[in-house]
């Protein structure tokens, strides 16, 4: 995507029983990206194939929410997270994800399997608001280790606030 593209403010949907799948090495570069994937964000699979899987990644997508999610699959845990992504065409779309690594037989770890689903209206109504105070955050810091490094915190506290493990929010919102 040319990364001076503006972003539409439109927005895409797909069905509840329709999956977008993709799947990157260690590095984050997609290796597979399905159908779906390749529909709703509008590009065609030679354009995806050895990129960085960042090519969808939405402004308005908290840093510090993508930095939890990556330390948690580093050390070999699944995560689920409620995701904006961005569109080729500069539309977006919202999805609730469940990433997990690949491990090999010898335990190592060559890649990471994301699956996409519809998220609940409901929960977005949550999500929205979080994501836009982290962003709020996020917005008075220059660097992407600076912006992350401010919002993480804030996340952490306020889920303690609610009792609740990052887990257990996203699967109450699922309810």
């Amino acid at each position: 995507m040319n990364k001076n593209m503006s972003l539409t403010g439109n927005e895409q949907f797909f069905d509840e029983d329709e999956l977008i799948v993709s799947k990157t090495d260690t590095k984050g570069r997609i290796t597979y990206a399905n159908e779906m994937f390749l529909r709703i964000a509008f590009y065609k699979e030679d354009e995806v194939l050895g990129k960085a899987h960042n090519i969808i990644r939405h402004p308005d997508m908290p840093r510090c929410v993508f930095r939890f999610l990556w330390e948690r699959i580093a050390a070999r845990h699944e995560v689920f997270a409620y995701v904006i992504n961005k569109c080729k065409n500069g539309d977006h779309y919202w999805v609730f994800a469940h990433v997990t690594p690949t491990i090999n037989e010898h335990g190592h770890i060559t890649g990471y399997h994301s699956s996409r689903r519809v998220p609940s209206p409901k929960a977005l109504d949550v999500i929205k608001p979080l994501y836009a105070e982290l962003l709020a955050i996020e917005a008075k810091q220059r660097t992407p280790r600076e912006q992350w490094q401010a919002s993480l915190p804030v996340l952490v506290k306020k889920l303690e606030s609610m009792g609740l493990t990052y887990d257990e929010l996203i699967f109450k919102l699922c309810a």
